[in-house]
């Protein structure tokens, strides 16, 4: 069929939308249809009426999305003494620490590790006044319980005199030219506005700055990290699986087996790591696991005295978009699968975990590499690697990079600078990008993208944010002196 082919259909439609205005939806579905031999696939569309949509909340500071990087920009900025708002799609806020189940925040942790302070340093502080988190295993930092730590950012959150907004997904900016003012959001109670002065995008994927149109730059589907689907199992014997580990300790070198190979500094090799690997080799060999599936294996978290053994970062996927809702929802579904499969290698070759069993999976796949946007600074490996330093700095992060097959442990003092300026996105006015779609290259990625940085990254857009509001300034031409000496009153260690 080589023609196009139109039809506009009037349907009666009965739903609730928020202004009462529409009982009936033009829909027009264009069919459009290509002689590709002998092919004929179509497409359809939609056109969409006009509709007026309520605006349910106005702000100074609008922050959407609420995982570490959101989280602190939110409390920083509401402690500099602006209005915020904290918007997610999800029930709790937290993120990968709540939603995931990504419990090790700061697991790069050792006796010489420079830490930035803050607010990422005050999550674990409180999660432990809180009793909601245990030693960490191969560090000295703490795990934090992802089911308890929604206690402690709810906690956070009320403190701050934030306004709370869960159970909203954003769907689209509201602008005037270049500038953004607000975002549409979808939920239970239909289409909504919320109005901001400014606005923080911590999606982990820029999602704003691209629908904005900043330039952002999306990894190759065939390079982005794998992603992952968490659990936890119960049922564990805690004594029988330490002392199973004491006698065949792993380390960092035993990372590079099977289809990973890992660059360190080789400061890492010797060091003590909770990897598990032995179990799914044998499983493959017995037929226990699909010899395809060489890629289960990774590392367990803590081990508590009740049986439960949590963080179970076991499952990589390759080949799975962030962006794509048809590819996450394959990740969930074969993620699951192959987790239940590791269970059952578990229970199989490993000593304590005889009668192990599934007690949870995370809220959603761990996503750790989509887009990032094209900042007015993108951070570069160089920088990551060498200490990188600069006069906007708005705080520090250790040298630790894990990522794209590079393991880098934080053991002699050394870390880099992050630049405010790796937040502003290019075009856009009103806007700042935290958290791990920051700008920088495939290896500063592999750095920024962790939690605790995001952390850093996000209480300093925060930060600045407010600083424009209360000096009516573009978030260009942000006084950084004043950025960073609010950052020093807030605990930061900036350089």
């Amino acid at each position: 069929m080589r023609n196009s082919i139109a039809a506009i259909l009037m349907l009666g439609v009965g739903f609730d939308d928020p202004c009462r205005e529409f009982s009936r939806m033009l829909i027009q579905v264009s069919y459009v249809a290509r002689n590709l031999g002998g092919a004929a696939p179509v497409t359809k569309t939609i056109t969409e009426p006009s509709r007026e949509i309520p605006v349910i909340h106005e702000t100074e500071v609008l922050v959407i999305g609420s995982g570490p990087g959101g989280l602190a920009a939110a409390l920083a900025a509401a402690r500099a003494g602006v209005q915020v708002a904290l918007l997610d799609r999800f029930g709790c806020f937290g993120g990968n620490i709540t939603t995931v189940g990504v419990e090790g925040f700061a697991w790069y942790r050792h006796e010489q590790t420079v830490e930035a302070g803050g607010i990422g340093w005050e999550f674990e502080e409180r999660a432990k006044a809180m009793g909601a988190a245990v030693p960490e295993s191969q560090s000295l930092s703490y795990e934090l319980d992802s089911e308890g730590f929604k206690l402690v950012a709810d906690k956070l959150v009320e403190e701050a005199g934030i306004h709370p907004m869960l159970h909203r997904q954003f769907v689209a900016p509201i602008r005037e030219g270049y500038t953004i003012t607000g975002v549409i959001v979808e939920s239970k109670a239909g289409r909504e506005a919320i109005l901001a002065k400014r606005v923080i995008d911590a999606t982990g994927d820029a999602d704003i700055a691209h629908m904005m149109g900043a330039p952002c730059i999306k990894t190759p589907i065939e390079d982005m990290q794998a992603a992952s689907v968490m659990f936890h199992i119960a049922g564990v014997d805690k004594q029988k699986f330490m002392d199973g580990v004491k006698a065949d300790p792993q380390t960092y070198a035993d990372w590079s087996t099977g289809e990973w190979q890992v660059e360190t500094d080789g400061k890492e090799d010797e060091m003590f790591s909770p990897f598990l690997a032995k179990p799914f080799g044998q499983a493959i060999r017995d037929g226990v696991i699909p010899a395809h599936l060489n890629t289960i294996g990774g590392t367990w978290g803590a081990v508590h005295d009740s049986g439960e053994m949590t963080y179970m970062n076991l499952v990589h996927l390759a080949g799975i978009d962030g962006t794509d809702p048809d590819s996450m929802t394959r990740g969930e579904i074969e993620g699951r699968k192959q987790a239940m499969l590791a269970i059952e290698a578990l229970k199989a070759y490993t000593p304590g975990c005889e009668a192990a069993r599934l007690r949870n999976f995370g809220m959603t796949l761990g996503i750790r590499d989509t887009r990032k946007i094209d900042a007015m600074h993108n951070i570069t490996e160089d920088e990551t690697r060498n200490q990188g330093r600069f006069d906007d700095t708005i705080g520090i992060y250790p040298e630790f990079i894990d990522g794209y097959g590079i393991l880098i442990l934080p053991t002699t003092g050394r870390y880099m600078q992050i630049p405010y300026r790796c937040m502003l996105p290019k075009g856009v006015k009103n806007l700042l990008v935290t958290g791990r779609a920051i700008g920088g290259d495939k290896v500063a990625h592999a750095a920024t993208r962790n939690m605790a940085c995001c952390a850093v990254a996000g209480q300093g857009a925060g930060i600045a944010a407010a600083q424009s509001i209360r000096s009516n300034t573009p978030l260009d031409q942000v006084d950084i002196v004043a950025v960073q000496t609010e950052l020093k009153r807030q605990g930061v260690r900036i350089d």
